[in-house]
């Protein structure tokens, strides 16, 4: 059986995603939970993008065991040099050094030639060689890069001292056989490839990237890089969970396997959601809604059966408890609240429990059952909850419909435990909610509404609801949550929430 390394890119081309904008205590969450899963390589962000960037990798390398701790640099001595101080901490540590290679990317990017770039390559290798054994080179765009100059550069790269060999789908240009030959001729011409892995970082452009990573593995490649949902820039990353769990599916045919724990797929999925504001479509593979839910009448035939005639895995291995049925009420008490808590894999401190089931009661006085997925929503929002609360939602009173102009009073705490209201009318009940809190909190003068979406946790009538709220503030994007099951207090708890988040940058 052949072991592949699994390379996680969640935290740094995940982050890159419009709109998503961590801090950096959901950063080292994150990350710890993707060491429980059993990732090999963590790539905690962009040190030098910003200081938080910066102190969010440091804080990682310092905390987290496990994994490597990969520092991500541009091909520049000085960048290099710094990026070492972010993650010279760690239990065990490497650089990812990236240079384009392609001619597109190299003339008009780089303003540079081959030679030029070739020189560049070899002389911030061996530079970093002085920091760390373990060095990762990709030279970017390699999937539209002359073939022959790509040997050339990986086999430079190599002699200077790379250990690993990065070869991206910058674009998602590839198709699953063209990239497959890309990686088998890369092992036969490349003199000295046998002294590195040969790594792969596919882009979904095209939809193409989990399909192009694993024909790359069939064909030798030793590392798979992607992200949790297989977010990123544009359309995205090969997705861990589809590339993870179509190795183990298909184990026996493919003979390839990896060190990931699957138990802990969908949890790590749900915290990157929650975090990143991101909902999971309910389509996606592995951890999407539907992907165990049947509504043709053949298909139920069949499953009810035998679940294996139209499921090819067990929702139960990858985490999910798709068949249960907890059935908590009023009456539960915090005692069971918390063994269902660490059923379903949460260690909850003493404090994380008093608010867990303080939002638990309010919500069994709306709603007469509360399901799995509606406990499991608020644990996850204790579990990522970081931010300073400046300012604290106490009361929201709307009017609405069709026969008066919508408008909302809030009744707002601050840090100091003032207590402020405002009421404000708008085009709708959201938009009356929102200038009533902006009128209420100055800071929220100069920012702009840049994204709203709300999800359901569970389909019932008296489902929780989700709304995600991304704030522009001058050049920066922050991301809210709230969630409630009236999605009108979840709007003004997620603006808060962004609004927070945007105070509290500023105030870092």
């Amino acid at each position: 059986m052949k072991r592949i390394r699994i390379f996680d890119t969640t935290l740094r081309d995940g982050e890159q995603t419009p709109g998503v904008n961590l801090n950096i205590q959901e950063k080292v969450d994150i990350a710890k939970q993707l060491a429980r899963l059993g990732v090999d390589v963590i790539e905690p962000g962009f040190p030098l993008t910003s200081p938080g960037d910066f102190e969010a990798v440091q804080r990682i390398a310092r905390e987290v065991e496990g994994p490597y701790i990969c520092g991500f640099t541009r091909a520049i001595i000085k960048d290099i040099d710094e990026t070492w101080k972010a993650v010279k901490d760690a239990q065990k540590k490497c650089f990812h050094i990236f240079i384009s290679s392609s001619d597109i990317q190299i003339k008009h990017q780089l303003g540079k030639s081959e030679k030029d770039v070739l020189e560049i390559v070899k002389k911030t290798i061996y530079h970093a060689k002085q920091y760390t054994d373990e060095i990762e080179y990709s030279p970017m765009d390699a999937s539209r890069t002359r073939i022959e100059y790509l040997y050339e550069v990986i086999e430079a790269a190599i002699d200077n001292g790379a250990t690993v060999i990065n070869i991206p789908d910058t674009v998602g240009y590839s198709t699953p056989v063209e990239f497959g030959e890309l990686i088998k001729n890369i092992r036969s011409n490349v003199r000295n490839i046998d002294k590195a892995i040969i790594s792969v970082h596919c882009h979904n452009d095209l939809g193409m990237a989990a399909a192009n990573s694993i024909v790359a593995a069939m064909n030798g490649a030793q590392q798979i890089e992607c992200t949790i949902n297989g977010i990123g820039e544009r359309a995205g990353n090969a997705a861990l969970e589809e590339v993870v769990m179509h190795l183990e599916a298909r184990k026996s045919y493919l003979g390839i396997e990896t060190g990931i724990d699957i138990s802990q797929i969908y949890k790590t999925s749900k915290l990157v959601s929650k975090c990143m504001g991101l909902p999971i479509p309910a389509n996606k593979p592995i951890v999407g809604k539907n992907v165990f839910s049947h509504e043709s009448g053949i298909h139920q035939d069949g499953v009810l059966k035998e679940r294996s005639t139209y499921e090819v895995i067990d929702p139960k291995i990858v985490g999910r408890d798709d068949e249960s049925n907890i059935l908590l009420g009023k009456h539960s008490g915090r005692h069971a609240l918390k063994i269902e808590a660490q059923k379903m894999g949460y260690d909850l401190n003493e404090d994380q429990l008093i608010k867990l089931f303080n939002d638990f009661k309010e919500l069994t006085d709306r709603k007469k059952n509360v399901s799995t997925a509606d406990l499991e929503s608020l644990i996850t929002e204790q579990v990522v909850k970081a931010v300073t609360e400046t300012y604290t939602l106490e009361k929201i009173r709307v009017i609405s419909g069709n026969m008066d102009t919508p408008c909302a009073k809030v009744v707002i705490k601050d840090i100091d435990g003032n207590i402020i209201e405002a009421e404000e009318c708008g085009n709708g009940p959201v938009d009356a909610v929102f200038k009533a809190v902006s009128s209420v909190i100055k800071e929220a003068g100069d920012m702009i509404l840049n994204q709203y979406s709300v999800s359901a946790v569970t389909e019932e009538i008296e489902s929780l609801g989700e709304v995600s709220v991304t704030l522009k503030d001058g050049e920066k994007l922050y991301t809210g949550k709230g969630t409630h099951t009236d999605i009108i207090t979840s709007s003004a708890i997620a603006y808060i929430d962004a609004i927070n988040k945007a105070i509290n940058d500023k105030n870092s």
